[in-house]
């Protein structure tokens, strides 16, 4: 057996092809600002494919760049002045912040109704009352896109997400056992006694705990869908950057998995597609 891909670049694609309808049907240019505090260079790539998104599908994109050195109470006037503008209708601060911010305070002060991310608590917590119709956050969201866009049965399905952050595994368990989705799910995280035999009685497996390869083929079961989430950074002296990037998934699952997202080209792209997605609908709400 050899996976089949599971494109989140052609998922991604066809998403984007319907926002252009809803876009047109908007009365007025969707508008995302976000917020770049400091120079990590990741950030700034991450930052630069969200900005060329919005072009392609004509979101308006504001760029707030500020240095790394910039107080919290600064960040904090931005986006207040940002809640205040009307014109706007999201607000992303891009992650990491410089370690003396207190990022869960500042998402705090983010209008929910502008939380593109999804993770101010308001949003969180719709999601535990199965309100899914608001700002959901984007990395789960498009594991959903993809799972729906590749016609997979989750209805009855024992899935295990590996990981439990607020903003990828939490979430993301929350959605697959939410009406609609129906699969049983099993949390999987670092005081998990067997992670390995959870995940082998798996027919879905959603790794989202940010270590390069762990979850191999011997902790699959024939079959098994699998979305790799983990983006990490490697060394390879093969490499002439010295340097690869490597899932939370090795590449020999293939050999057992029936579907397995690629990393890169797997739930990035949905990320991002999600987040003009949230955009979208964050217009639609506040013009509704």
């Amino acid at each position: 057996m050899t996976a089949i891909r599971l494109d989140g670049k052609a998922c991604a694609a066809d998403l984007e092809e319907r926002l252009k309808d809803r876009i047109s049907k908007c009365n007025v240019q969707p508008h995302l600002a976000v917020i770049i505090v400091g120079d990590d260079p990741a950030s700034h790539v991450y930052v630069r494919n969200k900005i060329k998104s919005c072009e392609r599908l004509g979101i308006k994109s504001t760029h707030i760049e500020l240095p790394a050195d910039t107080s919290q109470e600064e960040v904090a006037k931005e986006i207040q002045n940002l809640n205040d503008d009307d014109t706007l209708h999201g607000i992303l601060i891009q992650s990491p912040l410089p370690s003396h911010m207190d990022e869960g305070s500042l998402t705090d002060l983010i209008d929910p109704s502008k939380d593109v991310d999804g993770f101010h608590p308001v949003n969180l917590g719709r999601i535990v009352q199965g309100r899914l119709d608001g700002m959901i956050p984007c990395t789960p969201a498009g594991v959903m896109e993809m799972l729906r866009w590749a016609k997979v049965e989750m209805s009855g399905k024992k899935a295990v997400v590996i990981g439990r952050s607020f903003n990828v595994g939490m979430p993301q368990a929350l959605l697959l056992a939410s009406k609609g989705a129906d699969a049983t799910v099993t949390i999987v995280h670092s005081r998990t006694n067997d992670a390995k035999e959870e995940c082998l009685a798996a027919d879905i497996v959603i790794a989202a705990v940010g270590r390069p390869e762990m979850v191999t083929k011997d902790w699959i079961k024939p079959g098994a869908i699998v979305v790799d989430v983990g983006i990490n950074r490697v060394e390879d002296v093969n490499q002439e950057r010295g340097w690869r990037l490597a899932g939370d998934v090795h590449p020999e699952v293939k050999e057992m998995a029936s579907l397995l997202s690629p990393v890169p080209g797997g739930v990035g792209p949905m990320t991002v597609a999600m987040l003009m997605s949230n955009t979208v609908l964050a217009t639609e709400i506040q013009h509704q």
